[in-house]
Parts: structure tokens; sequence; C-alpha cells
């Protein structure tokens, strides 16, 4: 933790941080108190990250944000911003000024730049595009009891609250 303050990234509570080793970060990174940074994690210039987040074999853009986070294996634009209480599955890919809000959990998924999931909802197996909104407690139910399937939805989208998407389903542009 000291050496990475010492090139330049600010962490609020040493203390309560744990860097592992194998962890790369830009100058400029902001720590927030509880914070686990493990394997192979990479944070960008100018990223924030916490408090209470556990970043794990994740890669973080610059300028972006992960608050009360947990992720592993996913990767994050540049400009996003994360939580609180996010939960980011192995797979999952946020492009550039994506949004992920409170309570919601992704996995094997990709967000499209500008694409907004912002409370309560689940995203699985799915493709979000570009300036897609997703309302409220959505759900993509990606599973039959047998396989699991995918849902795509289209640029520009604007969901209501409470949807389920049952897969495999296509939800056209501008819709």
């Amino acid at each position: 933790v000291r050496g990475w303050q010492i090139e330049g990234v600010t962490i609020q509570d040493p203390e309560s941080c744990f860097i592992e080793l194998g962890v790369q970060l830009a100058p400029d990174v902001e720590i927030f108190h509880g914070v686990q940074l493990l394997g192979k994690t990479r944070v960008g210039e100018g990223a924030k990250i916490g408090p209470d987040s556990t970043v794990k074999d994740t890669e973080v853009g610059e300028r972006s944000s992960l608050v009360r986070t947990q992720a592993e294996g996913a990767k994050v634009g540049a400009d996003c911003r994360v939580g609180p209480f996010a939960y980011l599955r192995p797979g999952t890919v946020l492009e550039d000024e994506a949004k992920l809000g409170t309570f919601v959990e992704v996995k094997q998924s990709a967000l499209k730049r500008g694409a907004k999931v912002p409370h309560l909802s689940y995203i699985g197996d799915a493709e979000i595009g570009e300036g897609t909104n997703i309302g409220a407690g959505t759900i993509t139910a990606n599973f039959d009891g047998v396989a699991k399937h995918r849902t795509k939805i289209g640029r520009n989208v604007r969901t209501g609250s409470h949807t389920v998407f049952v897969a495999p389903i296509e939800i056209g542009d501008n819709a």
C-alpha cells in the first residue's frame, strides 16, 4: 500500500486496504477505505475505487468509479459509474460511459457505450445496446431448466420497471 502511495495513488485509509502484488494502478487513482484489490486487477488513471469494494482480476478504465462493488473477472471501460452494492461476475463487460446502479448483478453480459441499468436488476447472458436504459427491477431470465440462452437488447431502448426478458429473445433498436 505504501509503495502505491509513493507512486501517486491516493489511499484514504491505508490500514483498511489490501492490495495484492499482481495489481497495477495508474497515477491519480483514488482508493477509499475498506478496499481489496486482488489478482491481476488493473485500474486506470483517475479512477476511484470504494469504499468497501472488492475487485479481483478486473480491468477498471480511466475516470471510472466503483462504490461498494464486488467485481471478479470483469472489464469496466472509461468513465463508467458502478454501485453502490453492484456485483460484476465473470464475463461482465461495461463499455465506456456505462452505468450499473444500486443492487445490480451482471454475469456474462455486455453493456455497450452509455447503456444504463440503474437499480435492482439481474442481467445475465445478455447484450445491452448503446444508449439503452433498463428499468428498475428488470431480470433477464436466461435459464430454461436445461440450458442457458442469450438476451439481446438493441440500441436506444427504454424498458419499463419490473420487466422479465425470457431468453432467447431479441429486442430491436429504439424500442
